[in-house]
C-alpha cells in the first residue's frame, strides 16, 4: 500500500535495555556485560529477557560456558551495533567531554524521552511548540531536555528574542541520533525477514517528474511481490528529497542525479535520459525540416520552478539569447502534461520521462541538449539497506534496463562523471 501517513507502532525497549543486549552479545556473558553496564546480574537478565519479549524471538543461545548470539542476535546485534557506532560519533563530533564518563557510557545512557524531545525542539523551533507537538506540558518537556543537556555536559539550547531554542550543533547531533535509531526498526525487520515474513516498511522519497515516473512504473509490482511489505512515499523538489534523505526520513530518493556529489550521499547512476523538447501531436514545429533556439523562443514555455534541473537546463539553453515567454513555472507532470495538450506551449522533459507521455507528446527534432542528465537514486553514505530495501533498488535497476536502450546504460558509479562543456545546441534537420 502507498500512504504518506502510513506509521509504524513505536519499538518500546529503552536505549539502556538495547545497550544492555549489545554487551551481552560482544561479551558473551550476563555476568561480564553487569560489569560493563554498571548493572546487577538480574537486571541485566530482565532487561534481555524484555527485548526477546517484545521481538517475539530468543536472540541468546544459553550455555554453561556463556551466552551466545543465535541466528536472529546476530541480525539484530549487527544493528545494535550501528546504532552505537553513530550515537558515540556524533556525540564526539557536538563535543562531549569523555572524561569522567566515557563516551560510550554516556551513549548508553541517553534516553527516548531526551532524544524525542531534543527532535521536536528542533523540528518544531520552541520548546512551547515542541510541546504541543509531542503532546507534553512545556514543564515535562524542558525537564528531558534539561536532563539530556546535563547528561551530555555540553549545552544544548539558547534564549532568543522567541524563547527558548537548540542551537545548530544540538540541531546536528538530533539529526544524526534520529537517523541512527532507525537501525532498531530494520533490525526487526531483518529478523522478520529472517523467520520468513518479509515485510517491513520503505520510505522513498521521489522527486518531482522524472522520480515520479520511474516509481510508478515499478511500485505495482513490488508491493504484488511483497504483500507484507508497506510503501510510504514523499514527493517533492531536490533539495527537499535531500534533506529527508540525510535525515532518514526516507531511504532512498529516487530521480535526475546532480553533477555534484555531497560526501554524505552515493549516487548510483542507472541511464542517461538527454534533455528533449517537448510538444502535443501536431505541434507548427513538426512541419518544419530546420528548428533553431530562434524557433524555440517564438513560443511560451513551461519551466520548472526555480532550483530544479530542467530550469536550470533551460536558463542554459537561452543564455545570451532572446529567450521565450515562460509565465507558468511547474513541476507538476499532469498539469504540464494539460498545458501541452491543449496549446502551443513547449516545454523540456528527459527522453525516460517522456516515454510514458507519447500517447499525448511527442519530442520536436532539435538537439542534442547537453550535458546530458543521469536518472538515478541517491542513499546515504554507510547505508545498510534491508533485504527488503535491496530487493526494492534491484527491481529498479530491471525496470530502468528494461525500458531504456541498452547503449543509453551506465555502469553502477559513485558519483556521477563530469560531462562535456555546455555548447549552443546544434540545428538539427
Amino acid at each position: 500500500m502507498t500512504d504518506s501517513n502510513l506509521e509504524r507502532p513505536e519499538f518500546a525497549t529503552s536505549i539502556r535495555h538495547l545497550k544492555v543486549f549489545d554487551s551481552v552479545g560482544h561479551l558473551h556473558g550476563v555476568r561480564r556485560a553487569s560489569e560493563e553496564c554498571h548493572l546487577s546480574q538480574p537486571a541485566v537478565t530482565q532487561a534481555i529477557a524484555k527485548l526477546e519479549e517484545q521481538m517475539g524471538v530468543t536472540l541468546l543461545e544459553r550455555r554453561a560456558s556463556g551466552s551466545y548470539l543465535n541466528e536472529f542476535g546476530i541480525i539484530f546485534h549487527r544493528r545494535t551495533q550501528r546504532l552505537f557506532a553513530q550515537f558515540e560519533q556524533a556525540l564526539m563530533e557536538l563535543g562531549v567531554p569523555s572524561s569522567p564518563i566515557p563516551v560510550p557510557r554516556i551513549a548508553g545512557r541517553i534516553s527516548k524521552t531526551q532524544i524525542r524531545s531534543l527532535i521536536s525542539i528542533v523540528e518544531n523551533g520552541s520548546f512551547a511548540h515542541a510541546a504541543r507537538a509531542l503532546g507534553v506540558s512545556q514543564t515535562s518537556l524542558q525537564r528531558a531536555a534539561r536532563d539530556l543537556e546535563r547528561n551530555l555536559r555540553t549545552p544544548l539550547y539558547a534564549q532568543t528574542a522567541s524563547g527558548i531554542v537548540a542551537i545548530p550543533a544540538a540541531a546536528e547531533f538530533a539529526r544524526k541520533v534520529k537517523l541512527a535509531l532507525r537501525e532498531i526498526q530494520w533490525g526487526i525487520d531483518e529478523v522478520e525477514a529472517a523467520r520468513g515474513n518479509v515485510g517491513g516498511e520503505i520510505v522513498i522519497g521521489a522527486m518531482l517528474l522524472a522520480g515520479s515516473v520511474m516509481l510508478a512504473s515499478v511500485i505495482s509490482e513490488f508491493v504484488s511481490l511483497y504483500p507484507n511489505a508497506n510503501v510510504r512515499i514523499l514527493n517533492g523538489n531536490a533539495d527537499d528529497m535531500l534533506r529527508y534523505l540525510r535525515t532518514g526520513d526516507v531511504d532512498v530518493v529516487i530521480g535526475l542525479l546532480r553533477d555534484r556529489v555531497a560526501d554524505d550521499l552515493v549516487h548510483q547512476a542507472l541511464a542517461e535520459t538527454p534533455y528533449v523538447v517537448v510538444a502535443r501531436h501536431g505541434h507548427p514545429l513538426h512541419q518544419r525540416t530546420e528548428i533553431t533556439l530562434d524557433d524555440l523562443a517564438d513560443y511560451e514555455w513551461i519551466i520548472g520552478t526555480p532550483g530544479a534541473a530542467r530550469r536550470i537546463r533551460f536558463d542554459k539553453l537561452f543564455a545570451g539569447r532572446r529567450r521565450p515567454q515562460a509565465r507558468i513555472a511547474t513541476c507538476s507532470l499532469p498539469t504540464v502534461r494539460l498545458l501541452l495538450t491543449q496549446s502551443d506551449r513547449l516545454t523540456l522533459l528527459t527522453s525516460y520521462e517522456l516515454i510514458y507521455e507519447e500517447d499525448a507528446l511527442t519530442a520536436v527534432p532539435f538537439g542534442p541538449i547537453e550535458p546530458v542528465p543521469c536518472i538515478g537514486l541517491m542513499t546515504r553514505e554507510n547505508w545498510l539497506p534491508t533485504q527488503l530495501q535491496a530487493n526494492f533498488i534491484d527491481l529498479i535497476h530491471r525496470q530502468v534496463v528494461g525500458s531504456l536502450m541498452p547503449t543509453m546504460l551506465l555502469s553502477r558509479s559513485r558519483g556521477i562523471a563530469s560531462a562535456q562543456p555546455d555548447r549552443q545546441p546544434a540545428s538539427t534537420k
